[in-house]
């Protein structure tokens, strides 16, 4: 934190909240930061000032409307999301399950699922995952398509980082890895089976690459005893069609 800017510090701040932890407390910020008190006390002044935080009760504070406002002007909000929702609905009236736009986001040894997009309904079965939210490329139906997207000189770098098990029927080794990636390939769409969650099965489709914006998938989860994989895959792979077109005009 030594000789680190205004800004530097802004973003370490900010960076402290997570999906678990949407509300912190001042105590909790400086334990996470290092930040001296008042240097604190003066950052956390000018962030609820320009709406980047919001002061909750008991002391708390969380992240503010002027950042839900930027992140808005996006391409991934502007240029994709907005252009995908319609495709999305008809997929979801389709299936009746949980529907996710994803894209590769981060350098190889880090990188993961960042959803732009879902939907889903009452009937839909319960999953982890969030709009905003991450998931792992190796166990998500939508990480995996986008990994088969990937070239050679990338696979390397990622496969360099290690790979958390979710669960039994995760597969985390390379070679198994690349098997399943090759098989994505020549099928034209990825599948994950309990690899995430116990007991369902996600079916996804990458869309062909569109300047300007990072590799791209869309993805179905279903529970297997409902789950008709060549359907799903073949409604998957339409709706990655539709959104290409729509988004490589925008």
């Amino acid at each position: 934190m030594a000789g680190a800017g205004v800004l530097d510090r802004a973003l370490d701040v900010l960076g402290c909240f997570s999906e678990d932890e949407s509300e912190l407390t001042a105590a909790a910020l400086a334990a996470r930061t290092g930040l001296a008190p008042s240097t604190l006390h003066r950052l956390l002044g000018t962030l609820l000032d320009h709406g980047l935080l919001v002061r909750m009760p008991d002391h708390r504070y969380a992240v503010g409307p002027r950042l839900w406002e930027l992140g808005e002007l996006s391409p991934l909000s502007l240029r994709l999301r907005e252009r995908a929702i319609p495709h999305l609905m008809r997929l979801y009236e389709a299936t009746g399950e949980n529907v996710h736009l994803g894209v590769l986001d981060g350098e190889p040894e880090r990188a993961s699922a960042l959803y732009v997009g879902r939907v889903t309904g009452r009937r839909s079965i319960p999953t982890v995952s969030r709009a905003g939210g991450r998931g792992p490329l190796h166990t998500t139906g939508v990480g995996k398509a986008l990994l088969a997207t990937c070239d050679e000189a990338w696979l390397a770098r990622y496969f360099t980082t290690p790979r958390e098990r979710e669960t039994v029927h995760s597969l985390v080794a390379e070679a198994e890895l690349r098997d399943a990636l090759a098989q994505a390939r020549a099928r034209g769409y990825a599948r994950t089976r309990e690899e995430m969650t116990l007991g369902n099965i996600s079916v996804a489709a990458a869309l062909p690459r569109v300047p300007g914006l990072p590799p791209i998938a869309v993805g179905v989860v279903v529970h297997l005893d409902r789950a008709d994989e060549r359907l799903l895959a073949q409604l998957a792979r339409q709706t990655a069609k539709e959104i290409h077109a729509e988004v490589r005009e925008a």
